[in-house]
Parts: structure tokens; sequence; C-alpha cells
């Protein structure tokens, strides 16, 4: 589990309100931000937009899938992969090489993923429930 600020779209000024709520990792906020009501109680509580809220709740998401972790989500991100769904949807050598063009001008990440590594996460994608509703 990922903390809050390990979160793709999350800055440090964000992370800090969600921690005053409670909001400490990437799973509680999949926990508390995952349906409509959840959003809205928890943009109450933080000043926090819902709609960011639900695209965070997205890119928490991604943080579920197996080989995925905060630099790599942060990189899926950068190339247009903003849920689960998305990520499902992908030819696994169209998104490596979206990745590796988009990392060549904006380095995200020092160790680019293999092509059976994306081919990895997508089928890993598929196999989970995203957690929005």
């Amino acid at each position: 589990m990922a903390r809050i600020d390990q979160v793709a779209g999350i800055d440090h000024r964000q992370a800090t309100k969600l921690r005053k709520a409670g909001v400490r990792t990437s799973k509680a906020l999949i926990e508390q931000a995952s349906t409509r009501r959840g959003r809205t109680q928890l943009s109450k509580d933080t000043g926090l937009s819902p709609k960011d809220l639900q695209l965070w709740v997205h890119h928490a998401d991604l943080l579920r899938v197996r080989g995925v972790g905060a630099e790599y989500a942060a990189l899926l991100v950068e190339a247009g992969v903003d849920t689960l769904r998305d990520l499902r949807r992908r030819n696994p050598t169209a998104l490596l090489a979206k990745i590796i063009g988009m990392n060549g001008s904006q380095k995200v990440v020092d160790r680019l993923p293999t092509e059976g590594m994306v081919e990895g996460w997508i089928d890993t994608a598929v196999d989970l429930e995203p957690s929005i509703s």
C-alpha cells in the first residue's frame, strides 16, 4: 500500500489536507472516496474537489496492479492511462512505445518497463475490479 503522496496527481499541499482528514495511504483513499457519498464527505473535510478525489481514486487503483509502484503509476498517468479500464484496453506494444517516447522527454522513471511487464500490467488490470462506483 502506497503513501498518499505517492498517488499520481496529488501534490504536497493536497496530501497534507488528506492526511489531516485521516487518509494516509492509497488504500485509505480508495476506502473513503470510492463512492459519490464518500467523495462528497471527504471533499467537505478537506476542501478538495470531488472531481479531483475521483481522479485520484482511479490513480490509486493503478497502484493495485501487480508490479506497478508509484513511479510506474505516474508513468502510466503521464502516458494517458488514468484508470484500470484505460489500462485494460491498451495494446502493450503501443503503450510501451508511448511510454518510451514520453519518458524520453519528461524523464519520469530511470528504468523503463519491458513489454512483458506492460503485458503483465494489462493482464492484471483485466482481473481487477475498479474500486470506484
